[in-house]
């Protein structure tokens, strides 16, 4: 099957490397991985707060951290080549496997968020006597979100550096090794 011209311009955005200073190093990676899961905790607590609470300070909010959380997911995606944004025949066979471990780990880690949720609610519920409705619907919208962005955090988490994008070797260890 060959690449459509959508194919080849998505690859060519993926693999455009202007930005590689910004996530060449694994201790780069981590803080946008960081600032990133910061970001979407703020945004999603923010449209919780919108929807169920008064006030429209939350909206502010969503508007205020919108456009670097956007930012934040295209240096991320960049830092991985593409390679949750990317079609399957776009990759090669390495990128493959490696995009099938990422969401095997993303979707563990998930299930272990699930469980940790359901057993936190259960918990609320019976410790303040508060219907369980209560804490279950913002629940399950923090789980979707961590469920839809998880991914993009472990393939950031786990990219390997180029060779040739290495800085200052004591950079990530300290110690000059």
């Amino acid at each position: 099957m060959t690449a459509t011209r959508y194919d080849r311009r998505m690859y060519a955005v993926m693999n455009d490397r202007r930005a590689a200073a910004v996530y060449a190093t694994a201790g780069r990676r981590r803080l946008l991985v960081g600032t990133h899961f910061a970001l979407t905790a703020v945004g999603v607590g923010a449209w919780i707060g919108t929807v169920f609470g008064p006030g429209l300070g939350p909206a502010a909010a969503i508007a205020v951290v919108m456009l670097p959380w956007t930012l934040l997911t295209g240096m991320l995606n960049g830092s991985t080549r593409g390679l949750l944004e990317l079609r399957g025949r776009m990759l090669d066979e390495r990128q493959l496997v490696e995009r099938d471990r990422v969401r095997a780990l993303a979707h563990r880690i998930t299930l272990w968020l699930l469980v940790a949720g359901a057993f936190g609610a259960g918990t609320y519920s019976v410790l303040t006597d508060a219907p369980l409705q209560a804490a279950v619907t913002p629940l399950l919208v923090g789980v979707l979100a961590a469920h839809w962005m998880m991914p993009l955090w472990v393939a950031g988490l786990r990219v390997q550096d180029d060779p040739g994008d290495l800085g200052d070797p004591g950079e990530d260890f300290g110690d000059g090794s």
